[in-house]
């Protein structure tokens, strides 16, 4: 295998060019081969394999920064640069992540894992390079997806002013080019690219603005005339008119081509954007017909593309939101429904296809889509927007300034909260709740169970103000679901077991793991009351503090950081109250990104599970029983 013989940028670049083509077949075989047992992000990675392999032939890598958007296209960027025998362990706990990530290879130059940030942080460093007077190239490589963001567009906005020495690869695989027209776009765009024009270019700008009194308005009058065969021919002004030399479109599967057009530009000295088309899922049929559904999978028959894993009798949050999206859709005409470009991952797509006039895909846009959210809101309608609780921080200042400041009634759909899995720390759902709790207005709510949910989301509908419901990744606990939808009583929590030694109260996925350590407590003599609190604001306060008085211990337990989480506002509310003498513990995740692995693995790890919560409760309660007294000395003040 020629693939055997790379095992680094370095080793790649010593190949003679004609084995290129079959090298990106073997990295192909190689994707399919582990992604079918680890699962992750199959299609966008087949798709740039051909792309990858030009970027580290044409460039000197690690030397010349490539950088990543999102990062779930890089498989084949690993695999060719050093990490193609740890490869098998992708995204396993322990193993190397999903994304581009520093502390794995001198070659990933930026962590990534949500969209659209290329650009800013390749300008950054080639700006960074400029003023250490160091010599090398920055090249972002962005999606069609990626690049209709708002930050992407800022990104863009500046190396044109900046005249910044910077490429900018736009992967457009959403475009389908014919024969002819892709031929002649190859051809024109590595014309264009090459000495002789862009010599002739400059030398004919510099001679008619020579030219005394007519010179400038000739070049002027040439360039628009440049400007009016070029839009004919290529869709790039946009770029153009950002100060960006548009090259494109051209056939990203075709190294030859690539690597014609990379050596050409590695001698522009100006800010220019490589339009490439490349077929998501290429060299994989059903990841080809199906891109969409292979964009990430988990494990699969590598042969007919089929999922390995059994499907589940029991609902996903993410099926019970569709469901219950589309029955309150048939009885309120008010209800519309928003996706920031993942209407099949919130479980919106059956909405979509019921409702057309009612739902909208804002793309990978989430501030634009809360405050367009806003905007429906004021004009009557309720939005429900689904957004996985990682990406929904990128709109925060909306959520504050447009939805909760105008007290509009807007619900937030949180997928994903809490410990997502393999995708690791940039997709883990985990500050929600300290984002939120703390804006006025908002209601903030999490169910026990699928069926809980069902309600919460009916509940949300009808209140006349925010609302967000965050709820994790995954299926449900596997209870009976009712067939009328109720309302819940806002702020009032739900106790589910009486005790008298210690009360826990618990938020979300944590309740169903906090009574069966309290069944497991009482076998061993230790009463323990749990508490589902279903709501983090408003708070059940009284049913929490009559407990926290008459048991004297109160744990709380969440899947989310214990830094200004739920059992933060616990606290807050003890003392608030002037509840004093009580003894506290908080259940959650530590001060500290979460790593990539499976939500068992990692619930088990950082004691989520019901055994962890056992664990910990029964561990405080013994340690609170202890009647040691301590004396404590007084300090003694020193003088300035």
């Amino acid at each position: 295998m020629i693939l055997d013989k790379v095992n680094s940028a370095d080793d790649l670049r010593t190949l003679p060019q004609d084995e290129l083509p079959t090298l990106a077949e073997e990295v192909r075989q190689e994707i399919i081969d582990v992604v079918s047992k680890t699962g992750g992000h199959l299609a966008p990675s087949l798709g740039v394999v051909d792309l990858t392999i030009a970027l580290h032939y044409a460039f000197d890598t690690p030397k010349d920064r490539i950088v990543w958007d999102v990062g779930h296209q890089a498989y084949a960027h690993k695999i060719l640069t050093g990490r193609r025998a740890l490869f098998p362990t992708l995204r396993q706990h322990g193993g190397i992540s999903g994304f581009p990530k520093r502390d794995e290879s001198p070659c990933d130059h930026f962590d990534v894992g949500h969209a659209s940030t290329s650009i800013s942080a390749a300008l950054g460093m080639a700006a960074a390079r400029d003023i250490k007077g160091e010599d090398y190239r920055v090249i972002a490589v962005i999606g069609d997806g990626s690049i209709s963001a708002g930050l992407a567009f800022e990104g863009m906005n500046q190396p044109g002013h900046l005249k910044k020495n910077l490429v900018v690869i736009l992967n457009d695989n959403e475009m389908s080019i014919s024969p002819n027209v892709g031929a002649l776009s190859s051809y024109l765009s590595r014309m264009l690219t090459g000495h002789f024009y862009t010599r002739l270019r400059k030398e004919t700008k510099n001679f008619l603005q020579g030219i005394p009194r007519v010179g400038e308005s000739m070049f002027n009058l040439a360039k628009k005339a440049e400007d009016s065969i070029k839009g004919l021919m290529v869709p790039g002004m946009l770029f153009e008119d950002l100060g960006f030399q548009y090259i494109g479109p051209i056939d990203g599967h075709n190294i030859a081509h690539l690597l014609e057009t990379f050596s050409n530009i590695r001698k522009f000295t100006w800010p220019v954007l490589v339009h490439v088309i490349t077929k998501k899922g290429k060299g994989c049929e059903f990841a080809e017909c199906k891109p969409s559904q292979y964009h990430g999978t988990p494990p699969f028959d590598p042969k007919t593309g089929k999922a390995v894993a059994k499907k589940q009798s029991i609902l996903s949050y993410t099926e019970v939101f569709g469901q219950t999206m589309i029955k309150l859709a048939e009885e309120n005409e008010k209800l519309v429904a928003i996706s920031a470009a993942m209407s099949e991952g919130t479980g919106l797509d059956k909405f979509a296809e019921l409702y057309p006039d009612r739902f909208f895909d804002v793309g990978i846009a989430e501030s634009h889509g809360i405050t367009f959210a806003c905007g429906l809101a004021v004009e009557g309608l309720h939005p429900v927007a689904a957004i996985y609780s990682t990406f929904t921080q990128r709109a925060y200042d909306q959520v504050v300034h447009d939805l909760c400041l105008q007290n509009l009634p807007v619900t937030l759909a949180l997928d994903r909260a809490g410990l997502v899995g393999e995708d690791g720390p940039t997709h883990h759902g985990v500050f929600d709740m300290a984002y939120l709790r703390h804006v006025p207005n908002i209601v903030v709510m999490a169910p026990k169970d699928e069926n809980e949910f069902q309600h919460m989301i009916k509940t949300a509908v009808l209140h006349p103000g925010p609302t967000a419901i965050r709820y994790p990744r995954g299926v449900g606990c596997g209870v009976p679901m009712d067939q009328e939808l109720q309302t819940l009583p806002i702020g009032k929590a739900a106790l589910i077991k009486d005790g008298t030694e210690a009360a826990i109260i618990a938020i979300g996925n944590m309740v169903c793991p906090s009574i069966e350590a309290a069944k497991r407590l009482a076998d061993e003599g230790i009463s323990v009351a749990v508490v589902n609190a279903r709501f983090v604001k408003p708070l059940d306060e009284e049913l929490i503090i009559a407990l926290a008085k008459r048991t004297g211990r109160v744990i709380t337990v969440e899947e989310h950081t214990v830094l200004g989480g739920f059992g933060s506002a616990v606290l807050e509310c003890l003392d608030a109250r002037g509840v004093t003498g009580i003894k506290t513990h908080r259940i959650g995740l530590p001060d500290s990104y979460i790593e990539h692995g499976a939500q068992k693995i990692l619930r088990q790890k950082y004691g989520l599970d019901t055994d962890g919560v056992y664990r910990s409760v029964r561990e405080f309660v013994e340690k609170s029983r202890l009647k040691a007294v301590t004396s404590v000395a007084p300090l003694r003040v020193r003088d300035a």
